[in-house]
């Protein structure tokens, strides 16, 4: 593992990098944690300050680019920009259901799927972790990387319902 890429990259890439880091720990925290208390509410405006700063410098980052200077990950930022304003008025509003699916949704596609990508050849997050490592310590950094982002994924999943829905979908009529 290397730090060069981060280091050499632009600074856009830098924040990006130093914005999303925190807002998935963070994120992960206040999925496992306790709901409602005082300090889930301060630490979730931090997460979604976090992951609006984060979504907004994706649109300073042009490495992948499919239309224009841009790519399907751009997408994901708009639908965290967006849906931090339903999860806001779900959480003001007391509709509990509401906002755990919209931060869940923000959560997992925010930061598990867009940290999938972002280990893809070429990218910095996949330079910095697989570049001059040896096959061994390839292997194994990406076996850690894959069940942290399968563990937060997990979080994610369950903290929105989603499995409860499942069986309705799979139901006989």
């Amino acid at each position: 593992m290397t730090f060069e890429p981060l280091l050499n990259a632009p600074s856009a890439v830098q924040f990006h990098v130093a914005t999303v880091l925190p807002a998935a720990v963070l994120g992960a925290v206040l999925l496992a944690r306790p709901k409602g208390t005082p300090a889930h509410r301060l630490l979730g405006k931090i997460w979604l300050l976090l992951m609006v700063a984060t979504s907004f410098s994706t649109f300073f980052i042009h490495d992948l680019k499919v239309i224009g200077d841009f790519s399907p990950i751009h997408l994901l930022s708009v639908y965290v920009i967006v849906g931090s304003v339903p999860a806001i008025r779900a959480a003001r509003r007391r509709d509990i259901r509401a906002h755990r699916a919209h931060v869940a949704g923000m959560y997992f596609g925010g930061i598990v799927v867009a940290g999938l990508f972002t280990l893809v050849p070429h990218r910095v997050m996949g330079a910095m972790i697989f570049d001059g490592a040896s096959g061994l310590a390839s292997g194994l950094a990406a076996a850690i990387v894959s069940v942290l982002l399968v563990a937060a994924g997990g979080l994610a999943v369950r903290e929105a319902g989603w499995l409860d829905r499942l069986p309705a979908v799979f139901r006989r009529r």
